[in-house]
């Protein structure tokens, strides 16, 4: 009878291996389970990020153009590159910011209530000084600048347009928020403020000093134009309405190397109002991404602050990254009496249709242009131009490209660089200006 019955150490064995086979089973099952409803989870979230980003909106957004552009907007905001609101406050108040009040009406283009109801997600507030003299005409634009003998008042003027603005942002706190990098850009736009950044408007404004470069970026500066309307140290200008004669035929060596340091520091070199040598020459140098901060297109309309079209197909897909930010100013888009929101529209879609997309933003000069086009007239009116575009087909993504992810995508690029250069260890240029005269 024994020899029948089954060994007991034997028994708990397979009584052990059933038992953890049936859990083991079971386990088993119940993360498949997990698994399923894990990965399933994870597509339906996809798919709906999918969907909303190509085309649950278009669903959505209401028939009438303008209600669905206010919708799109009111999602994004709109980035603009060039705003003179420091210019202006200095012009008109002497910088005296308690001689007004930004949440009434002011007499140019940019006030506080005309930004929200434009739905403005963030600018450029522009710290800008006039070329010495101003030149009237071409000749004056073409004298050397070099010889710094005595005061160099364009480097205060910049410290008090850059105090100006900072003072401004502290007065409206609740409005504004100073930006200085691409985060601080997405984190004002969440907050519901607008998000400030300071712009250069001219290499003139250095001193041709690159130690005042860095001073400017330590104080809140996030891009330069290379020239204004006058020819310097670095870099030929392009003039104003017309082509000036060419002093550096583009970059100076000087000129490179601001280039070299813009990008170390992770200062967006502007295009804007340079010489078409300076511009091609500064997208080949640049190991970061440009901008033009408030240009136009000049195939549409002929005048030397426009970018033509070699110049623009030299930003376009799989080539150099950039972005062209349209302006408004009448005399860019197609003269006084025929300057209207839909020839704005048909300087965005021509850039396009060179350069891409993904190239091209909203620039107005409001502020520092004395006629706009009907339609755009100031801040407030930013969302007559995304109707125009919306009604000629552009899809709610693209329009909110246009309006400042463009923008988003160089700015964090250009920061990208600076931070590889800087863990390479990129040192400052100390280059001292040759031609300086009092040392």
């Amino acid at each position: 009878m024994e020899e029948n019955m089954p060994d007991p150490e034997h028994q708990r064995l397979l009584n052990a291996n059933g038992s953890t086979h049936d859990q083991s089973h079971l386990e088993y099952q119940a993360s498949a389970r997990r698994k399923f409803l894990g990965s399933t989870t994870v597509v339906f979230f996809l798919i709906l990020a999918a969907v909303s980003i190509f085309g649950w909106h278009e669903r959505k957004l209401p028939s009438d153009p303008q209600e669905a552009v206010d919708l799109i907007l009111s999602r994004t905001g709109v980035i603009d590159g060039h705003i003179d609101l420091p210019w202006a406050v200095r012009d008109l108040y002497r910088y005296n910011i308690s001689a007004f009040d930004l949440e009434k009406s002011t007499p140019g283009h940019v006030d506080i209530p005309r930004l929200r109801k434009g739905h403005t997600a963030g600018f450029f507030w522009s710290a800008f000084v006039p070329c010495p003299d101003w030149p009237d005409h071409q000749a004056e634009a073409t004298k050397d600048w070099d010889d710094f003998t005595g005061p160099n008042w364009r480097v205060r003027d910049t410290l008090e347009q850059i105090d100006d603005v900072r003072e401004l942002i502290a007065k409206y706190w609740d409005t504004f928020r100073l930006a200085t990098t691409s985060n601080d850009v997405e984190a004002s736009m969440h907050e519901g403020r607008i998000a400030s950044l300071i712009g250069i408007e001219g290499g003139h404004q250095l001193g041709n000093s690159l130690a005042v470069l860095r001073m400017y970026y330590a104080l809140g500066a996030r891009y330069m134009t290379l020239t204004h309307m006058c020819h310097n140290a670095f870099a030929d200008s392009g003039g104003y309405l017309w082509p000036l004669p060419p002093r550096h035929h583009g970059l100076s060596e000087f000129g490179r190397t601001l280039i070299h340091e813009m990008n170390r520091l992770g200062m967006i070199v502007d295009l804007s109002h340079t010489s078409d040598e300076t511009a091609a020459q500064a997208i080949l140098e640049s190991e970061a991404p440009v901008m033009w901060s408030h240009s136009s297109a000049r195939s549409l309309w002929n005048v030397a602050r426009n970018v033509p079209d070699h110049i623009l197909a030299m930003i376009s897909e799989e080539k150099k990254d950039a972005v062209v930010m349209v302006n408004f100013s009448a005399d860019f888009i197609a003269g006084e009496g025929n300057a209207t929101v839909e020839a704005v529209a048909d300087h965005v879609e021509h850039i396009v249709k060179i350069a891409g997309k993904r190239h091209v933003g909203i620039g107005s000069d409001f502020d520092g242009i004395e006629k706009t086009p009907v339609g755009l007239e100031d801040t407030s009116k930013y969302p007559n131009l995304f109707v125009e575009l919306y009604k000629r087909g552009w899809k709610p993504n693209e329009l909110e490209d246009l309006a400042g992810r463009n923008f988003l995508r160089i700015f964090k690029k250009v920061e990208k660089v600076a931070s590889k250069i800087q863990r390479e260890g990129g040192l400052p240029s100390l280059d001292i200006y040759s031609a300086r005269k009092d040392l």
